[in-house]
C-alpha cells in the first residue's frame, strides 16, 4: 500500500504544476489553491522543500540574488508530477465513494419520506 501525501506536500507540489517558484510565491499559491486550509509558516516549508527535494519529487531549477538574499526556485520532477497525480486520482475516488454513496441514498429515498 502507497502512503498517502499529506496536504501540505499535495499543495505544495500542486503549486508547481504549471511553473517553477520561489518559496514565497509556493506559500501564497499554496494557500490559495487550498482556499487557506494550508498557510505554511516559512521554516515548515522550507522543511517540506528540502524533504520533497530529498524525496526526488522537486528540484531547485536557479537560484537568484534578490535585495541581496538568495532566492530558489523549484520545480516537479517527473516522478514529482507521477506523484502528484496518482494523490489526485485518489484523492477523487475516495470523494466519489462518499459522494455516489450520496447520491445512491437520494435515489432510494422515497418521496416525502425519511430514510
Amino acid at each position: 500500500m502507497t502512503t498517502r501525501m499529506r496536504e501540505p506536500s499535495y499543495f505544495i507540489l500542486a503549486s508547481l504544476q504549471d511553473e517553477a517558484l520561489h518559496g514565497y510565491a509556493i506559500l501564497t499559491q499554496a494557500a490559495t489553491l487550498s482556499q487557506n486550509r494550508v498557510r505554511l509558516a516559512t521554516g515548515t516549508l522550507y522543511a517540506a522543500l528540502d524533504r520533497l527535494t530529498g524525496e526526488g519529487l522537486i528540484e531547485v531549477v536557479r537560484e537568484e540574488t534578490v535585495n541581496g538574499r538568495a532566492r530558489r526556485y523549484y520545480a516537479l520532477t517527473p516522478d514529482g508530477r507521477t506523484a502528484l497525480r496518482e494523490e489526485a486520482e485518489a484523492l477523487s475516488h475516495a470523494a466519489r465513494v462518499v459522494t455516489d454513496r450520496a447520491v445512491a441514498r437520494t435515489r432510494l429515498r422515497p418521496a416525502g419520506g425519511t430514510a
